[in-house]
């Protein structure tokens, strides 16, 4: 390397120094807006499970809730009556 292309060398590195840094904070800003939408995101997505846990959790309890089983019970019988009376 002579003279003349390091002495250009050096003004050209100066330049590419800022440019590099201002790149680097680009993109850990973008690296920032996306893991906040990412959480955003995870925080709605846990927010709608815990919502269809909770109605899981009601109909369960409506199932196994001896009045729902009553209810089917006499609604088994008025099927029965009706068939048996279609018959006569």
């Amino acid at each position: 390397m002579d003279n003349g292309t390091l002495a250009l060398m050096v003004p050209i590195l100066a330049l590419l120094i800022p440019v590099l840094a201002i790149w680097t904070q680009h993109q850990r800003k973008i690296e920032e807006i996306r893991a906040r939408s990412l959480s955003e995101t995870n925080a709605q997505a846990a927010a709608r499970a815990q919502a269809l846990e909770e109605r899981v959790r009601t109909l369960e309890a409506i199932v196994t809730d001896k009045s729902y089983d009553v209810a089917s019970q006499i609604e088994a019988l008025r099927t029965s009556d009706i068939i048996r009376s279609t018959k006569q």
